[in-house]
């Protein structure tokens, strides 16, 4: 019987949903992280949050069973890709899974930085009134920027179709012209996105060619009373530019939902700023996207098993396993 080994371990109600959905006919161990070594070699397939592996253990367990390794998340920065090549191991992301949570979580935060919702509650909470707060403003009429035409990006042009905004965007492979169409929204190149926008929000996955993709060159690009959001992964943002940005008034403010360090320190030194929007790599997890996470791990185990190529295997291992 094929086996789907699981990390790290499910609570209760998420091991529910696990059972629910997952097929007949597997074998389905959760195991702690400290235990994917040992439990790799007697498995078909891995499923989770899955940080580090080594590249040996990787090797091995490809040598014996493993087919694929079905990440539960969006981002697959802190997995050994490399390893994987080397195993010729196929790793899949969660297909979209969490794109509409992230795409809401990036409207949010979007809005609190523009409205300064951040400072307004705290002014409440310290009996101020109002006039306790700089210009607020509207998405009405503004140009928003997505860098980034993936699952997610895709999402928030969806959810923003109908706020009367200026939708542009910026991504290495342009979409094609029914598309663009379709979603409202129109192709800038970056340096002009940046230069345009009202609001940036990134959505691009992390890797050394996108590491500091918004550094203190293209931060000196944007409007002094545009906003910065990243959902995606810390590293795409060099937060010391940012926060110097900032610290200039060359920026509104910002939201984030991600950091090069996580947690974030408490010496970081964006939370200096009243003017940013703080949240702890919490965009994705909504209790609606589990089960959309668990279809999508299952169903491409299914592909696999039944001698299929892999869907949704992330862009540095495509030219293996293109499907």
């Amino acid at each position: 019987m094929p086996t789907i080994v699981y990390a790290p371990m499910l609570d209760a109600e998420l091991r529910a949903i696990a059972d629910k959905l997952r097929p007949g006919g597997f074998e389905f161990r959760n195991v702690a992280p400290a235990e994917l070594p040992e439990a790799l070699m007697d498995a078909d397939y891995l499923c989770g949050f899955i940080g580090p592996i080594d590249s040996d253990v990787l090797v091995a367990a490809a040598s014996k069973r493993l087919k694929l390794v079905q990440l539960m998340s969006a981002g697959y920065d802190r997995f050994n890709v490399e390893g994987a090549r080397l195993a010729h191991l196929p790793v899949a992301d969660n297909g979209g899974a969490n794109a509409i949570a992230v795409a809401e979580h990036a409207i949010m935060l979007m809005l609190s930085a523009m409205k300064h919702v951040h400072a307004l509650d705290a002014a409440v909470r310290r009996g101020a009134w109002r006039g306790s707060v700089g210009r607020v403003f509207e998405l009405y009429g503004s140009t928003v920027g997505i860098v980034g035409m993936g699952r997610i990006g895709r999402e928030v042009a969806k959810r923003l179709a109908g706020w009367e905004a200026n939708l542009v965007y910026y991504d290495p492979f342009r979409l094609s012209a029914d598309v663009e169409q379709q979603l409202r929204v129109r192709y800038l190149e970056l340096d002009q996105l940046l230069r345009a926008a009202d609001a940036v929000t990134v959505h691009v996955p992390l890797n050394a060619r996108t590491r500091n993709l918004i550094d203190a060159e293209s931060l000196s690009l944007m409007k002094p009373s545009a906003v910065l959001i990243n959902t995606a992964r810390g590293g795409l943002v060099d937060e010391e530019a940012l926060a110097a940005s900032l610290r200039d008034g060359r920026l509104l403010g910002a939201g984030l939902d991600v950091f090069s360090q996580e947690p974030i320190p408490a010496d970081h030194p964006l939370l200096e700023f009243s003017d940013v929007v703080l949240t702890p790599h919490s965009a994705g997890p909504t209790w609606q996207s589990f089960p959309r996470r668990f279809a999508n791990c299952f169903a491409n185990i299914e592909r696999v098993q039944r001698g299929d190529k892999p869907l949704w295997v992330v862009e540095e291992l495509a030219d293996l396993f293109s499907a």
